[in-house]
């Protein structure tokens, strides 16, 4: 299902659900660190992760300057985000990184909904087109590395 994340129509719930989405791909992160076999994958995944966590920052201060209430965690999503890396663990760092790829997939299409918004002001934008290039990273390495 094509996430909506991206298409709000004020900048306040854009940034609100953005940092949802961080916080889902946070908790994705973690259960793929605890899961993966290899030392290597779950460095580069570490690496990931702090990409994330950078982007919570960047729009904790954007959701501030806005009076937005921050969330801290992420949303209902966050059961299929890690759920689906949990299943995936039965077939091995493959498969856990083609199920991170959806996730990935999915964050993109976020971050190019928020770019391609008319709400995506001159303060959000830099902090937007940061997220998309760091989200294409991460697909594109988990493409390769998954197979």
């Amino acid at each position: 299902m094509p996430t909506t994340v991206g298409t709000e129509d004020n900048a306040a719930d854009l940034v609100r659900n953005l940092l949802i989405l961080e916080h889902d791909a946070i908790a994705a992160y973690d259960t793929t660190i605890e899961r993966l076999d290899s030392a290597e994958y779950r460095q580069q995944i570490e690496t990931f992760r702090r990409d994330h966590k950078a982007h919570v920052q960047d729009l904790s201060r954007i959701a501030n300057s806005l009076g937005v209430e921050k969330p801290m965690e992420g949303g209902m999503k966050q059961w299929l985000t890690t759920g689906k890396v949990a299943l995936a663990d039965i077939a091995g760092d493959g498969a856990i990184l083609k199920a991170m790829k959806t996730n990935e997939d999915d964050t993109v299409a976020a971050y190019q909904q928020a770019l391609d918004n008319a709400v995506t002001d001159a303060e959000l934008r830099p902090v937007i087109e940061k997220g998309m290039a760091d989200e294409r990273r991460h697909r594109s390495w988990m493409e390769t590395a998954g197979g």
